[in-house]
């Protein structure tokens, strides 16, 4: 196993690339929070951790609210003495150009991927501190390294991800805390999928999706998931402010 008796918090676990996280860390011997603000998804996640064997235990949070994400924390201390890997997986997908974004859609993409990002970090690493250091793994995009049509608010939300993950990395490497930045590309989840449902040729909206990326498919929850763990472990102690694609060679 590759983290044994290691402590780990997953945000936006219910579903995707998060399930996914979760269900590989606690196979590597990880003891899993499960965060996320859906609480039929998030238990879901718990159960299928229990089924194979894991450990892992359900904590509602609003990453946006500061005292949901403080509790949180608490809760997660107070079960296992600490923390050890923080991934911030919880984010949201919106489409649009400049015009077309309106001041909501804006402030509600911006207060989940970046601020949700900020509070939970902000907040975790103190703990990790506490327990002699830590690693950070923050979900951002492919669409955070290169700019992509009609997606505004989501291109700059991701690109601030990846800023926010490098500025921690630069500020707490001296506290052995590792901030690295996993940006996925078009994956099998949840969102993707729906958006291409509700288009009028769903079949032609996948395909496009698949067509820009030399791999010519999406990628799986499970292959963004490797990637996640290999910072979480400690096969990985000199990486920091590292930026992962795993896009399909989309980027390239």
């Amino acid at each position: 196993m590759r983290l044994p008796n290691k402590v780990a918090i997953i945000t936006g676990a219910g579903s995707g690339i998060g399930r996914a996280i979760a269900v590989l860390f606690a196979q590597e011997g990880a003891k899993v929070a499960v965060s996320d603000i859906d609480k039929d998804s998030g238990r879901a996640t718990v159960d299928m951790i229990k089924e194979k064997g894991g450990e892992a235990f359900f904590v509602s949070t609003d990453i946006t609210d500061p005292v949901q994400v403080q509790s949180m924390l608490a809760e997660v201390k107070k079960r296992y003495k600490k923390v050890d890997i923080l991934v911030n997986s919880a984010g949201i997908f919106l489409v649009g150009n400049i015009v077309d974004t309106n001041e909501e859609m804006w402030n509600k993409i911006m207060d989940i991927n970046v601020g949700g990002t900020f509070l939970t970090c902000k907040y975790c690493i103190p703990l990790m501190i506490e327990n002699g250091g830590g690693s950070i793994i923050n979900i951002a995009s492919e669409a955070g390294l290169t700019v992509w049509k009609g997606l505004i608010a989501y291109c700059v939300s991701k690109t601030a991800v990846i800023a926010l993950t490098n500025s921690i990395a630069l500020d707490f490497a001296s506290k052995n805390i590792r901030a690295n930045t996993v940006c996925p590309g078009t994956t099998e989840t949840p969102m993707p999928l729906n958006w291409a449902a509700s288009q009028p040729d769903p079949e032609k909206a996948r395909r496009a999706m698949e067509e820009v990326r030399p791999a010519n498919r999406l990628g799986k929850p499970e292959e963004i998931a490797y990637g996640v763990l290999y910072f979480a472990s400690d096969e990985s102690p000199y990486a920091t402010g590292a930026v992962l694609s795993i896009d399909g060679g989309a980027t390239v």
